[in-house]
């Protein structure tokens, strides 16, 4: 039975209040002499009236209808949606860290920049890189950042005429998003039979105009770029940089380092790979890495360390400047910290190990039913197809991702990489243990039978939340976001 949640406003009862206000002890002043009239209201609010049961009650109706990590499995390919753990939301909870302000002075905040100077260094030796700039709010800021950085070199060598960057076609949308806002000419290198950048078709793209390559490694279908020492080679050889997109890196925690892989520069998602939350759109970080050559050019301030206390230095000639004003993420990078020294080298390793096994285990439960483009052994995350099941019944990916929520489990990334059909790409993590992983499999064998023997069944899925199928066309182009008289009742189907 579908559970209905009214709009508090159709809970309104005429007459009724949740707060008792003192009588006034004050002379009473005509709201004309205050406000002028062009700000007064020529109709009434229309606010719900309501008891403060009927108040707490809504809202904890409304937050039962949420679904997170803390709810269920959340195999969201590409976006790492791990477990988060509780005692890092304690540590950035800490009375020192949680109610300082970004207006103190630096004598009243050691604690904080050393955390921070910290924090960049243990990021740096992670990923093989000389140095980190925390500024990034995101990981698309952080990648942006990160292209800033490139072109700054460039142009500091005398070489502004590089501006063409080079793209995979299994690259992360925002990368070349992030390439073209900074001013580069994108231009696309395709894969090659087993997922991996083409190594002829890069060598016929490189020219005095690249400025540097960007890649996902592993790349979005879940491989490991075999060729990547190869690549390094010939960017470098043409004068080029290598940008690495570690948005999501927890297949290579302790295993290996983009710095020894040949990469100038990278961005991480600490909320992802190092377990912050997502924030519901924010706050993020994405802190971007550079080597030894690009250092002079990364943001201002930078921690450091001077005279035996952590300072912010500005005094950076070459820096590209702020790209933001404050660390208003602080609390991120607390809790990625808290994380960090948690885990320890032994346990990022681990992290690495298992969110590889979990992602073949269950690629090796699904692939007999489902198409796999690219076979072989997988990283952290994998990519599914539901080629079959449209050509035979017409269930779609989008068929399977909204049936997949009638089984209490969230969808994962669809149509994404673009370079697989009726894409279903799936990221278990290495939070969730093995009886997760069976039910997700067994859902996911479950809808592929529905599939075959009663393909009606997607129609209208899924038949279990407060909505069922949207006309998501529709929706987008013309939301419905507020609730009106005019809708009164439409909440619940009536």
């Amino acid at each position: 039975m579908k559970r209905c949640v009214k709009p508090i406003f159709e809970k309104s009862q005429a007459g009724r209040q949740g707060v008792a206000l003192p009588a006034l002890d004050v002379p009473e002043t005509p709201w004309e002499k205050l406000l002028p009239s062009e700000f007064v209201r020529k109709t009434p609010a229309g606010l719900p009236e309501v008891s403060e049961v009927d108040v707490v009650r809504h809202f904890t109706a409304l937050s039962q209808l949420n679904f997170g990590v803390d709810e269920g499995f959340y195999p969201l390919g590409s976006c790492t949606m791990k477990y988060n753990p509780k005692i890092n939301e304690n540590a950035a909870r800490m009375p020192g860290f949680a109610a300082i302000h970004p207006f103190q002075g630096e004598e009243n905040v050691q604690g904080a920049l050393e955390l921070l100077f910290h924090l960049q260094e243990m990021l740096a030796e992670i990923t093989g890189m000389r140095a980190v700039t925390l500024q990034p709010a995101a990981g698309a800021h952080g990648e942006f950042t990160g292209i800033l950085l490139m072109r700054a070199y460039h142009d500091a060598r005398g070489e502004s005429h590089r501006r063409t960057m080079i793209v995979p076609d299994t690259a992360h949308g925002t990368n070349p998003a992030s390439a073209a806002v900074a001013g580069f000419d994108v231009v696309q290198v395709p894969s090659n039979a087993r997922g991996n950048v083409d190594l002829e078709a890069l060598r016929g793209l490189l020219d005095h105009r690249v400025a540097g390559i960007m890649l996902t490694n592993p790349n979005t279908l879940g491989l490991f770029e075999e060729h990547i020492a190869e690549v390094a080679e010939l960017v470098h050889g043409a004068g080029g940089l290598l940008y690495y997109d570690g948005a999501n890196a927890n297949a290579i925690l302790g295993k290996v380092r983009p710095g020894d892989m040949g990469f100038d520069v990278l961005h991480l998602n600490l909320h992802k790979t190092f377990s912050t939350p997502h924030g519901g759109g924010g706050p993020g970080s994405g802190p971007v890495g550079v080597g030894e050559r690009l250092v002079p050019f990364l943001p201002k301030p930078v921690v450091i360390r001077k005279d035996q206390r952590y300072v912010l230095d500005f005094d950076r000639p070459q820096s590209i400047g702020r790209v933001r004003s404050f660390f208003g993420n602080f609390g991120v990078l607390v809790r990625a910290y808290a994380y960090i020294l948690s885990m320890g080298p032994d346990g990022l390793r681990e992290v690495a190990e298992n969110a590889v096994l979990n992602a073949n285990y269950l690629m090796a439960l699904l692939q007999g039913r489902y198409d796999v483009k690219f076979s072989g052994p997988c990283k952290h995350e994998f990519v599914l197809s539901a080629h079959r099941q449209k050509e035979a019944h017409g269930v779609t990916a989008l068929d399977l991702a909204k049936r997949l929520i009638d089984f209490g489990i969230h969808p994962p990334t669809i149509y994404f990489p673009l370079l697989v059909e009726e894409a279903l790409m799936v990221e278990p993590t290495e939070t969730e243990g093995k009886e997760t992983l069976d039910a997700f499999a067994e859902a996911m064998l479950a809808i592929a039978d529905e599939a075959e023997q009663d393909p009606e069944i997607f129609a209208e899925a899924p038949h279990s939340t407060l909505r069922s199928r949207f006309d998501e066309t529709l929706a987008a182009r013309n939301p419905v976001l507020r609730w009106t008289a005019e809708t009164s009742g439409e909440s619940c189907g009536k």
